[in-house]
């Protein structure tokens, strides 16, 4: 429920929050019996489930198909009769979903959906679809400095696309960007700012663009500091703690795990100098400035 409500968040910097509802599918399906389950699969044939792409792949070279994946398009289908949807929208990936639930909306006596798919966005690492548990994503609801950064970090060969697919330009702005892109006089990083910095205004303001282009600048061009750094005090008068510990406590990473893979990979640093001893001691006898990944930094002060 807490990831809905983040869903909802993210999706009203788009739609009318007023026009907008969120429904939970534990509605309807978490009321059907087993006997309705069976029903429902009697609506569809296996010769039509292996229809599917990847379904035929795996039948053809012998790769096991649980029943529970034959299950989920149906699943879905249910989906759609329940919110009686007239317009579907999805990935390319999500193509054989959308047409079961058109068939079993037939099944059901309603008009069947239009579907409407949308190419899949390549990740910043450029290899793999965009998403959050490969940590290639960039999030609209995060910070201005994160999405400008996170922007510039995607590979050449992308920019194109996420002017395509990610922002509101019209095609005639977007022939130019393709003119430029092969022009080999135009550095492809200038376009890729201005990628940048139109997604950071189209989720926060041409304002914030700049100025988190102004701050990336000072960052990584000059090899400076933020103009705003947030403060974290010890209590109790803490007079050393373990570095693990200390990315965990102030929050950049969620545990000592995740804190240790950042310290190996050389993204931590105090006062400018690199950490690699994933048990070194940090003496708190002074304030410092601890900076973990690309982006994130914190003034430690010790009361």
């Amino acid at each position: 429920r807490e990831n809905g409500r983040t869903y909802f968040e993210q999706a009203s910097k788009i739609l009318d929050r007023e026009k907008t509802k969120i429904v939970y599918n534990s509605e309807w399906l978490g009321k059907m019996t087993f006997a309705d389950v069976i029903k429902l699969a009697s609506k569809y044939t296996v010769a039509r489930m292996l229809e599917r792409d990847d379904f035929t792949k795996r039948y053809k070279n012998g790769i096991p198909i649980s029943v529970h994946e034959i299950l989920y398009p149906l699943a879905q289908a249910m989906d759609s009769v329940a919110i009686q949807s007239d317009v579907e929208l999805g990935g390319t990936d999500q193509k054989f979903n959308l047409l079961v639930g058109r068939d079993i909306q037939r099944e059901f006596g309603l008009s069947p959906q239009v579907i409407l798919t949308m190419p899949l966005l390549v990740g910043t690492d450029g290899v793999e679809k965009m998403s959050k548990s490969l940590d290639n994503y960039i999030g609209i609801n995060e910070s201005p400095k994160e999405i400008y950064g996170k922007t510039l970090s995607i590979p050449d060969e992308l920019i194109y696309t996420y002017f395509e697919l990610t922002t509101d330009i019209s095609n005639e702005e977007l022939k130019k960007i393709k003119q430029q892109l092969e022009n080999p006089e135009v550095n492809p990083r200038d376009i890729k700012r201005a990628l940048a910095r139109k997604l950071v205004s189209m989720y926060h303001s041409e304002e914030a663009a700049y100025e988190a282009e102004r701050e990336f600048d000072n960052i990584f061009v000059k090899k400076g500091l933020p103009d705003e750094i947030p403060e974290f005090k010890f209590e109790n008068n803490l007079k050393e703690i373990e570095i693990l510990d200390l990315i965990v406590k102030v929050g950049f990473a969620p545990s000592r795990s995740e804190a240790r893979r950042l310290v190996i990979q050389g993204g931590v640093s105090i006062d400018g100098e690199k950490i690699s001893d994933i048990k070194q001691i940090i003496k708190l006898n002074k304030p410092m400035i601890l900076k973990v990944g690309k982006r994130n930094f914190i003034k430690l002060i010790n009361d």
